[in-house]
């Protein structure tokens, strides 16, 4: 962008810039910077919200995973003053307990507390098991309506909170196990299911009947199985699902047999225990399931 005066004071020439990137005015002609770190006088059509839309300078995006929303403000860590000079020692420790009763004042009521620790158990949960922001905060929004409902007093925030993850994965259709929420939040796989069960009753939660063919991905990768027995297994899957057999059954059973049965068709040598290892599933399971599927490989 052309400076107003653009005459270059070095050179004489009419050959003045504005670098909005840097905020530098500088010659095109010599090179000679005339000023830095110019002010932005025009508006700011940077948007911080959620909303693309809205152009105006709103401050960071709102997010149920945060037990406040994102709406308080919060104490920084620098220890520098406004000039980027370090604090005495007598401030530094005056700012840090400042910073502690900001905390504290943040989450003032029981409730709150509580929020605030299952939420950052979510998080760290997130981290485990790999899982989508989306995911995060269905779980999130799924436990504010059950602390709506009083269905928190007197029950283990761990096994509220695993439960409130596992319906969100449940709902979106995220292939991960009661096993596998119980493991990574560390406690009983009963207790998960019992929490489970009271949030799905209680707060009468739609769930999707889960797909056996997204688990054939996750088992034929801890298996070490083929591209080609994958596919395979898909298929086999795909002519169940039409037919109408997979409806009340255990999806990562099913999709335990498919993969044994597509190994046993490809001549890819694995065992119904190795399967079993990978799938979470018992061996009998794998057989039973096998039974009714043998008859749409050899279709």
């Amino acid at each position: 962008m052309t400076a107003p005066n653009s005459k270059c004071p070095s050179c004489a020439k009419n050959s003045m810039q504005t670098d909005d990137a840097t905020g530098e005015m500088f010659c095109r002609n010599c090179g000679f910077v005339a000023a830095e770190k110019l002010e932005e006088t025009g508006a700011e059509w940077r948007s911080f919200s959620n909303d693309e839309s809205d152009r105006s300078r709103v401050g960071a995006g709102t997010s149920l995973t945060m037990h406040d929303m994102g709406l308080s403000t919060v104490i920084g860590a620098a220890d520098k003053d406004a000039t980027g000079k370090p604090l005495s020692a007598s401030m530094k420790s005056s700012i840090e307990r400042l910073r502690t009763w900001d905390s504290r004042t943040q989450a003032h009521s029981s409730a709150d507390r509580n929020l605030r620790q299952a939420l950052n158990e979510l998080n760290k949960m997130k981290d485990k098991m790999a899982l989508a922001d989306s995911v995060i905060e269905k779980a999130a929004y799924i436990y504010r309506k059950a602390m709506e409902k009083k269905l928190v007093r007197g029950r283990s925030i761990h096994g509220l909170i695993a439960a409130c993850l596992y319906a969100a994965c449940r709902n979106t259709e995220t292939p991960r196990t009661l096993d596998d929420v119980a493991e990574s939040i560390n406690i009983r796989r009963k207790d998960v299911a019992r929490c489970y069960r009271l949030i799905y009753k209680e707060l009468d939660l739609k769930m999707p009947v889960a797909d056996p063919t997204k688990g054939i991905s996750r088992i034929a990768s801890m298996a070490s199985l083929s591209e080609k027995t994958k596919r395979k297994a898909a298929a086999i899957l795909d002519k169940a699902k039409k037919i109408g057999i997979v409806a009340g059954k255990d999806p990562m059973g099913l999709a335990a047999a498919a993969l044994y049965l597509a190994c046993i068709s490809n001549g890819e040598i694995r065992s119904q225990k190795d399967i079993s290892v990978a799938a979470g599933v018992t061996e009998v399971t794998i057989r039973n399931r096998c039974v009714g599927l043998k008859g749409l490989l050899e279709n």
